[in-house]
């Protein structure tokens, strides 16, 4: 990154942060602290509002602002493929929302760049097919867990879980505190704190039902920042399957997320996937048919040969 540039990017992080050191600038930029504060006399002598406190670090002037920027072809690419995004992905409010940032972005961009954008987005397209749209009332919950996380209020619903737990019960009503949303493997997934466990849980928002937004406030945790969370791995049982050379491909391309490791052997392709409890790969097993042997533990392949069994008494 050439001065220029860092001094652009320099103004555009103190616009970001109230208060920014030396020495972050300094490890953002890969530069040394010395170079950040010949920097920041060069943006004061330019005009530039900036306060520095010893011991705290700079900040702008209160109301500066950097008036527009212009993009390059792929900043602009990559800003309206996002709202490309946004607008498949999220509910009815970002959508019409993308869709005003898209026009705006267009407008501001110079026509030879907005000309050479246009060539570079009709040879990318982001294709999203019919099964993992968004049903409307997965989106319907989505506007309105967002607006309880904007809104600090809690927010009650009918759960079913995937497998039954100790009591062979699968539903529950749930009261939690919504701290933040997150999109996994095409699915979108509630972070919160439930009142009946007493925890951070997570929720898959197509299993909710009879959803209520509830007036009841919540005082989110300080220390609590979704972009750092990380769930406990509770996943400790370790299943190792084969399968058959002819179908690795199929296998490898199916992102089934509790794969842990693949090798490739001259029998077939050993896989070892890490589950809570063993029914979560049942089905995902038994599918692929005579394709797959279970190597361990004994009691999945156990498990597997009792539901064949079955299978085969139903022909």
């Amino acid at each position: 990154m050439n001065k220029t540039d860092r001094l652009l990017a320099i103004v555009l992080e103190l616009q970001r942060k109230e208060v920014v050191r030396a020495e972050d600038l300094a490890t953002r930029f890969e530069t040394s602290v010395r170079t950040i504060y010949r920097d920041i006399q060069a943006l004061s002598e330019a005009g530039v509002p900036i306060i520095g406190a010893p011991g705290t670090g700079y900040s702008l002037m209160e109301g500066y602002f950097l008036p527009p920027i212009s993009f390059t072809v792929q900043e602009a690419v990559s800003l309206l493929m996002g709202t490309d995004f946004i607008e498949q992905r999220f509910d009815d409010d970002y959508r019409v929302r993308a869709q005003a940032a898209r026009g705006k972005i267009e407008v501001i961009l110079p026509e030879s760049v907005r000309n050479e954008t246009s060539r570079v987005r009709k040879a990318i397209r982001l294709l999203i097919s019919d099964k993992q749209v968004t049903p409307s009332k997965e989106k319907e919950y989505l506007e309105k867990i967002r607006r309880a996380i904007l809104d600090d209020r809690k927010i009650s619903f009918h759960y079913v879980k995937k497998l039954a737990v100790f009591d062979g019960n699968r539903h529950s009503v749930r009261t939690v505190s919504p701290y933040g949303l997150v999109l996994v493997q095409e699915s979108w997934m509630l972070v919160a704190r439930c009142e009946l466990r007493q925890d951070i849980r997570h929720f898959r928002l197509s299993r909710m039902t009879e959803f209520i937004a509830l007036e009841e406030r919540f005082e989110r945790p300080t220390h609590f920042n979704l972009r750092e969370y990380t769930p406990p791995d509770d996943r400790h049982l370790r299943v190792r399957l084969r399968f058959n050379q002819d179908i690795a491909d199929k296998v490898k391309e199916s992102n089934n997320h509790y794969i842990e490791d693949m090798e490739e052997h001259q029998d077939g392709l050993h896989v070892v996937l890490r589950v809570r409890q063993l029914d979560e790969l049942l089905r995902w097993v038994l599918g692929w048919g005579a394709d797959v042997i279970v190597l361990e533990p004994e009691s999945f392949r156990n498990r597997i040969r009792e539901e064949a069994q079955k299978m085969l008494k139903r022909y």
